[in-house]
């Protein structure tokens, strides 16, 4: 049976969301125009107004709404110590357990020549920038426990020996291949606490 044009747009759009396949997208259509015409009318002024007002932070790439994020204005945390990360949901993960108080810097990725991820491709240069200017003296290589977030962490230990700073890699107990913004509070600070240096 062939559905209306508009409908199979909107299921296809849905169906591009991660972790979103066909069946649960034509669910959450069905749902959307279930709903009173108000609810479509807020979700779709919701996604155009996160799309068109959340920027990144020009220090750490985290997302912000005014200039820089609430954890780069936040005078409190410890400015020697960078927690390098993959994405804003790893920053989110390792907020969430409060054992963290120094400064992020969101990669939005990790290095993968077979997808062709470059260093070009990452936040990498900023973080050059940070370490020069800033007093750091410790940086955290958060990335994941595969093969590219283990490459990415060993490029920035390089990129890290011309300032003397230490760089450190989370501990075990993230299994290989796992994903931080999945991981449990505990796992996570754990992992925090031992971390090593590189």
């Amino acid at each position: 049976m062939r559905i209306p044009a508009s409908l199979e747009r909107l299921v296809a759009a849905l169906a591009r969301l991660p972790g979103i396949g066909e069946k649960t997208a034509t669910r959450l259509a069905f749902y959307i125009l279930r709903e009173p015409e108000e609810y479509a009318a807020t979700l779709s002024e919701s996604v155009m107004g996160a799309r068109m007002g959340i920027a990144l932070c020009p220090q750490c790439h985290h997302i912000t709404e005014e200039g820089l994020c609430n954890i780069c204005r936040d005078t409190t945390r410890d400015d020697s110590i960078i927690c390098v990360i993959e994405g804003i949901p790893d920053l989110m993960a390792l907020e969430a357990t409060g054992h963290f108080r120094g400064r992020f810097h969101v990669l939005h990725g990790s290095l993968s020549p077979l997808k062709g991820v470059g260093p070009e491709d990452l936040m990498l240069e900023s973080l050059v920038v940070r370490m020069g200017t800033a007093p750091v003296q410790e940086i955290i290589a958060a990335t994941s426990v595969g093969v590219e977030g283990e490459a990415t962490a060993l490029y920035i230990k390089r990129l890290a020996q011309p300032f003397d700073v230490k760089v450190t890699r989370i501990a075990q107990g993230i299994p290989m291949g796992g994903d931080l913004e999945y991981m449990d509070q505990v796992t996570l600070a754990r992992a925090l606490e031992g971390r090593r240096e590189l």
